[in-house]
Order: structure tokens, then C-alpha cells, then sequence
């Protein structure tokens, strides 16, 4: 038994370092403003604390080898209790840090305030999508559009995305690592979140907030592509296929594990506040025992590729 108990250790001692770089991995990478602004204070943040963490660990070797048993060259001072220059560097030093710390937090907390617009540029109109955390799938709709997808987001590259987010039932949150800033969604609250792809690619999406048993499925990709291109695919899935009405977003609503992206050729109008306000009444939320696979939308391939989304 303790065998085992030391092979799992090891194991998971080994693979740690791997799970800590594979969701570092995307932070340090971004693909827009907002994520590019996070890594730096991540960085910076990380820079600073070195600053007392490395000459620490030295001193300590130092002082240790310094002090040890065979150095009689080391001043031996057993009674030694107190020294106001010590106490000075000891305590300033960190108070100093902190006072740095603070301030970058409190003036990058303002810079980079989720509901804060981004800047678009001269004849880019930002594009603004209305996000509904489901058990356990993602819908997005694009107001504007007429349209919406469920587990798949398609955006144009160099476009501010205005998002507006809420919950059916329980509390989920909205996160695109490579994007930037991660948001709750709540029943009856609508969140905003502002973030903008700099270039075209796929990025991974999925819920950072534990919601159930669906939960590890509840994963999504953001597809960013040039601005002519995502307005060939709204022509693509305008008017075509089933639309979202409030008996389907209902029906959409139940709980259902690993569902494939789909997407609706219409909307029902205000849909999204009448989520909002609860005039549809919120989902009943995760229940016990294995979720309800009965909402299996169709499948659709990456845009770009053959079969786009319809």
C-alpha cells in the first residue's frame, strides 16, 4: 500500500509541472490587448517578487555557510536579540514591495476594467455578442447577426467583441485564455466583457467555474477570422437551418454533457433579456446522477475548412 501511495506521489509530482506550463502556456501566449496587458503585469509582477525572493534564498545559503560549526572566523553572539538596522531592512524592503505591487494592481484594475470599451479602429464597428451558460454548453448569440451558435464562436480578427453574459441556472464562468480576462456568468445578472482577437486563429474557451457533472465538457473554440470571411459565414448561417425560439432555447436549456458545436439560422428578438429578466424561467440547474444527453445538436468543422458552420 505504501508502494502505491508513493508511485501515485511520484506521479503526480511529476506531472504537476506539466499542468501548471499547459495552463500557463496560453497566458504567456496572447493573442489580443487584453491578454497581451495581463501577461505583462504577470511578468512584471513575477519580476519584482524575485527581487526579494532570490537575494533571500542567497543570504540564507550565505549565512548558513557562513555561520557553520567549523568557521572560526564567524562572530559567535549567543546573546544576541535585536539590531534596529536588521529589523529596518527586514521590514521595509517587503513594505516597499507591496506599496509597488499595490499601485500596479490598482491603476491596471482601472486599465483593464471588463466592462471598459476597447478602442476600435477608424471604419471597424465593434461586434457585440450576447453569451448564456447553459448545463453544461455555451450559447452565444450575435444580436445584430440574427443568429447564434452553441459550443462555437466565430468573431472577426482586429474587432473589439462586446460580450454580454449571463447564466440559465447556476454560476458558471467565461474564460478564453490566449483572449484575456476571465468573467463570471450569473442567473438574472448581466456581465460584461470586452476582448478582441489582434489576428486570425482558433482559441480555446471553456467555463473555469466547477458547475456539475458536465462540467469538463464545457469547452468551446473561438474561431477569429478576417472581416470578409465572417461575413461570409453569417451569410452562410443566416436563414438556414432551425431557428432559436424561446421553446427551443428551452429545450436547449436542459442539462446535456460533451455537446457538439451547432448553430441557428434565426433568433427569437430580446431573447437574450428575456433570459436576462427571467421571464423565461431559469433551468433547473444540475441534477444528481448522469446528465440527460438529449440535446445532441449537429456537428459543424472549423471555419475555413470543408463544411463550415451552417
Amino acid at each position: 500500500m505504501n508502494g502505491l501511495w508513493r508511485r501515485s506521489l511520484r506521479a503526480s509530482l511529476a506531472l504537476a509541472p506539466l499542468v501548471v506550463l499547459a495552463g500557463c502556456g496560453q497566458i504567456l501566449d496572447p493573442a489580443g490587448p487584453i491578454g497581451a496587458d495581463e501577461k505583462k503585469i504577470l511578468v512584471n509582477s513575477l519580476a519584482v517578487m524575485l527581487l526579494i525572493v532570490v537575494p533571500t534564498i542567497i543570504a540564507t545559503l550565505g549565512f548558513a555557510w557562513w555561520f557553520r560549526a567549523s568557521n572560526t572566523k564567524a562572530r559567535y553572539l549567543p546573546d544576541f536579540a535585536y539590531s534596529g538596522r536588521v529589523e529596518a531592512v527586514v521590514w521595509s524592503i517587503p513594505i516597499l514591495v507591496i506599496l509597488f505591487l499595490g499601485g500596479m494592481t490598482w491603476i491596471s484594475s482601472h486599465d483593464l476594467d471588463p466592462g471598459k470599451p476597447l478602442p476600435a479602429k477608424p471604419g471597424v464597428q465593434p461586434l457585440t455578442v450576447q453569451v448564456v451558460s447553459l448545463d453544461w454548453k455555451w450559447l452565444f448569440i450575435y444580436p445584430d447577426q440574427g443568429i447564434a451558435t452553441v459550443n462555437h464562436l466565430v468573431v472577426p480578427a482586429g474587432t473589439p467583441i462586446n460580450f454580454h453574459i449571463t447564466s440559465a441556472s447556476v454560476m458558471n464562468a467565461f474564460f478564453v485564455p490566449r483572449l484575456g480576462s476571465m468573467i463570471y456568468s450569473m442567473n438574472g445578472m448581466d456581465t460584461q466583457l470586452h476582448l478582441q482577437a489582434d489576428k486570425p486563429g482558433r482559441y480555446y474557451g471553456r467555463s473555469a467555474h466547477f458547475s456539475g457533472d458536465g462540467f469538463p465538457g464545457m469547452q468551446f473554440f473561438v474561431d477569429a477570422v478576417p472581416a470578409a470571411q465572417f461575413g461570409a459565414w453569417v451569410s452562410g448561417t443566416k436563414g438556414k437551418g432551425e431557428a432559436l425560439s424561446a421553446q427551443r432555447y428551452w429545450q436547449l436549456a436542459q442539462q446535456s454533457a460533451d455537446n457538439p458545436p451547432m448553430s441557428f439560422g434565426a433568433v427569437q428578438p430580446q431573447l437574450f433579456n428575456a433570459v436576462l429578466m427571467q421571464k423565461i424561467p431559469p433551468a433547473p440547474g444540475p441534477k444528481l446522477g448522469e446528465p440527460d444527453p438529449s440535446v445532441r445538436p449537429m456537428s459543424v468543422s472549423p471555419v475555413g475548412s470543408e463544411g463550415d458552420v451552417r
